[in-house]
Parts: structure tokens; C-alpha cells; sequence
């Protein structure tokens, strides 16, 4: 936001206090006080910019796009389905399987992750990795919680926008795009790296559960070439991803048959 400081120039004042000294006895002369704002070159370039009127904007902007969120999510909600299951000797409402692959196919889309070399099939891995596709409470070792289908911490699902991270349909819509901001990041991490298409899509998505799996310190520990020596947890998480989004070509291939 540009801020902008009212100040009285003096050479105004200056020039009032000398009309004033030559104008008649008879005659009182009155010089409203000049106020001149002081602006920077972007405010300049704008005509009548405002910091309210750029807080209207950005909330404008805002509002539309969680509105184009909303509409995204509430158009594939009405078509899932869901299965009872038993998880941990309790029963559990969770996704059937066309309903996965149609949500993480919605997600995928919405977040644009074809863009950064992904598809709907590494959505479906990273929540396979997470929970199973069974929603949860989990925690992270200093005892943050993790919460729902995607285990967001609660400060990470505010960072993205999400509002209840249990609702499955709120949490893989941002999953989706917390696996954009991690291929971003990984992409950066392998770029210095000599790698055919092959070996850089599987580090991409490598990468990609390192982000969405450790701490900012745990994560940028990671160049790339040091994946065995990060925590069990995380190649656990590679692994699982990586099978789970196998799973999610298989049911494709099997919904299409």
C-alpha cells in the first residue's frame, strides 16, 4: 500500500507572506493554505489512487476467486459418493473410489498443476500417502495437529485459504495446490541438475513429498541427490505417493472400461 504524507510547501508559504505584505491597507488579502501530497513514482503513474480504493481491489480480487473456488468445489460436490468403512474397529464415511478420482481430477484442474509437470494422479498419491483417503486426526512430532483427509496443520490450511480442513471436498482443492507451491519449490531445488525428462519428473515429485512432508528447515535440507538420507517418515511418503498415484491410473483405466 502507498502511503502519503500531506506536507505545506514553504516556498508556498513564503510566497503568501510576501502578496501579503503588498497587498492594500483597506483590503484583506486571504491565501488558502497549499497542501501538496508526496508520492511515489507508481502513485504518480496512477491518477486518483487511493489506499482505499487499493484495498477495494485486492478485496475484489479476493472475493472473486474464492467464489470461483466455491463454485469449483460445489460443482463436484453434488456428484461424490461414499462408502462406510472401519478404521481402527469404528465405522468411517469415507470417498468410494470413482469419487477420489473425480475429486482429485476437480482439484488438479482448479489448481492448474498440468502447468508445473502434474496431473490429478499425484494429487491422488499425496492424499493415498497422507491418510488413505480415510479422514483422521494425526499430529506432528511437536505436537502440532494434522487434521482430515490432506493432514493440513492448521497454520498451513489458513495459509491456503481452507476454512475447515475435515470437509474432504475444502482440503483436497487445497492440497491440490499446496502440491503446486511444492513442485515450484522443488523445481528450483533440481533445476542445477543434469537430468533427462524421466529422471526430473520423478525428482519433481520426489520433491514434491518432501515439501508437503517436513518442516521448512527439515525440507530445504533436500538438493536433490540426498534423498536416503532424509527421515524414514518422508521415503516412506515417496513411496507411498508415488504407488498411490499408480493406483489412481489403474481406477481411471478401470472407470473408462
Amino acid at each position: 500500500m502507498q502511503s502519503f504524507t500531506k506536507t505545506l510547501l514553504a516556498s508556498s508559504v513564503a510566497c503568501v507572506a510576501v502578496l501579503g505584505s503588498f497587498a492594500p491597507t483597506t483590503r484583506q488579502v486571504t491565501v488558502p493554505a497549499v497542501r501538496v501530497p508526496v508520492m511515489t513514482n507508481q502513485a504518480a503513474r496512477a491518477p486518483g489512487l487511493t489506499v482505499p480504493s487499493v484495498k477495494a481491489a485486492i478485496a475484489a480480487v479476493i472475493t472473486k476467486k474464492s467464489a470461483l473456488r466455491l463454485a469449483a468445489e460445489e460443482s463436484v460436490r453434488s456428484r461424490l459418493k461414499f462408502d462406510t468403512v472401519r478404521w481402527h474397529g469404528k465405522p468411517v464415511q469415507t470417498l468410494d473410489e470413482p469419487s477420489r478420482i473425480l475429486l482429485a481430477q476437480a482439484a488438479a484442474d482448479k489448481a492448474g498443476l498440468r502447468d508445473v509437470g502434474l496431473s490429478y494422479h499425484d494429487v491422488y498419491g499425496v492424499i493415498e500417502a497422507e491418510t488413505s483417503w480415510i479422514p483422521r486426526a494425526g499430529a506432528s512430532k511437536d505436537g502440532t495437529p494434522n487434521i482430515g483427509l490432506a493432514q493440513f496443520e492448521p497454520a498451513t490450511a489458513k495459509g491456503l485459504g481452507l476454512d475447515d480442513p475435515e470437509d474432504p471436498v475444502q482440503a483436497v482443492f487445497a492440497a491440490a495446490l499446496h502440491i503446486k507451491q511444492a513442485a515450484k519449490w522443488a523445481t528450483g531445488k533440481i533445476g542445477p541438475l543434469n537430468l533427462d525428462p524421466e529422471q526430473h519428473a520423478a525428482k519433481l515429485r520426489e520433491g514434491v513429498s518432501v515439501y508437503y512432508n517436513l518442516s521448512v528447515k527439515g525440507r530445504n535440507k533436500w538438493d536433490g541427490l540426498n534423498t536416503a538420507e532424509l527421515p524414514e517418515e518422508t521415503q516412506r511418503h515417496i513411496r507411498n505417493a508415488a504407488a498411490g498415484a499408480m493406483e489412481a491410473v489403474q481406477l481411471a483405466r478401470h472407470m473408462k472400461a
